[in-house]
C-alpha cells in the first residue's frame, strides 16, 4: 500500500491482534513541539504530548526506544489509560530525524522483553521505508 495513513492504521490493528496483553497500540506524529495522535487501537487517547513529557515525549526527545517495566515508577508518566502498567515506545525516523513514535501499552507489569523491543524496532524499520 502506498498510502501511509492506511499502512499505519493496519499496523496498529495487526499489533493489537497478534501481541498478547496489550490495551493500546498506535502512533503519535511530530508536529512542531508536540506529538499528535495518529492511528491506534484501544481506548481514546491523549491527543497531544509535549516533547520530553511522558514516555512518548521522552523517547522522542532522547531519540531512542524506551521500555518501561512499571509506568507508575516513570517520572512524569502520562496516564491516558489508567489500566496501563508497562509501555514500549519506539521512534520512527526519516532522514535521521524522529518524525513519530510507535506506542504500545499493556495492563501487565514488565510486559515487554528485550526480544519484544528488538522485534518491534525491526517492524518500525519496515514502516520507515514507506514514509514519504
Amino acid at each position: 500500500e502506498s498510502n501511509f495513513r492506511a499502512l499505519e492504521a493496519n499496523a496498529s490493528a495487526i499489533l493489537m491482534a497478534v501481541l498478547d496483553d496489550l490495551n493500546w497500540a498506535g502512533f503519535y506524529w511530530v508536529e512542531g513541539d508536540q506529538l499528535v495522535l495518529g492511528s491506534f487501537q484501544g481506548l481514546p487517547a491523549c491527543t497531544r504530548i509535549s516533547c520530553g513529557k511522558g514516555v512518548c515525549g521522552s523517547a522522542w526527545k532522547e531519540d531512542r526506544s524506551l521500555r518501561v517495566e512499571d509506568v507508575e515508577a516513570f517520572p512524569g508518566h502520562i496516564a491516558c489509560d489508567s489500566a496501563s502498567r508497562s509501555e514500549l515506545v519506539i521512534p520512527l525516523r526519516k532522514a535521521g530525524r524522529v518524525v513519530g513514535v510507535l506506542d504500545l501499552d499493556s495492563p501487565l507489569l514488565n510486559r515487554f522483553s528485550q526480544e519484544d523491543q528488538e522485534a518491534l524496532e525491526g517492524f518500525v524499520e519496515i514502516l520507515e521505508e514507506a514514509l514519504d
